[in-house]
């Protein structure tokens, strides 16, 4: 499958939040690892965002975007709490993964490890020293995909999500 990944552009906005809520219709109809609700995560104004910062990239498949991420320098504020393999407060040179969906007809194809070296490939060529993540402890898929691609697991931390019953969320690292 010949993927292309690329940066996101204000006129994906329709189809990103296309790909969202086809993803959580999915994940509703099946086992919701990441347990995402439609209509509070994701949603169009995640990929809004990300494209108005420069920072979300698409994969696309015959002109069609099947997948999605956000690089950003901005951590949640539990990852502070952990113990990081890089050891540094300034994230100027630490990228994040946030909003990472590969759209359901996608599943198992390649896509979710194709935008995952692409995070690391672009990491490197921007000299970052690491990158991270988090988790939800039950997203099984997700954590398989993430330590197959070199990520360390850093610590287990509550990210103030209890209200939507999500409470812990494991961290991973990649060092650069």
């Amino acid at each position: 499958m010949d993927i292309v990944i690329e940066s996101g552009k204000a006129n994906d906005s329709d189809e990103l939040e296309q790909l969202y809520n086809d993803l959580n219709d999915h994940l509703a109809r099946s086992v919701n690892y990441p347990e995402w609700i439609k209509g509070v995560y994701p949603v169009r104004q995640n990929a809004v965002d990300g494209v108005t910062q420069g920072n979300l990239y698409v994969a696309r498949y015959d002109g069609i975007i099947i997948g999605s991420l956000i690089l950003s320098h901005k951590p949640e504020p539990a990852y502070e709490k952990a113990k990081w393999k890089f050891a540094s407060d300034d994230y100027s040179d630490i990228f994040v993964i946030h909003t990472f969906v590969v759209h359901p007809n996608f599943l198992k194809r390649g896509v979710g490890k194709a935008l995952i070296d692409f995070s690391i490939e672009y990491g490197i060529k921007s000299h970052a020293k690491s990158i991270r993540l988090d988790v939800y402890e039950n997203n099984i898929p997700a954590i398989k995909l993430y330590e197959k691609c070199g990520f360390n697991y850093i610590n287990t931390v509550d990210l103030g999500l209890g209200h939507y019953g999500l409470k812990w969320f494991r961290l991973y690292e990649r060092l650069l």
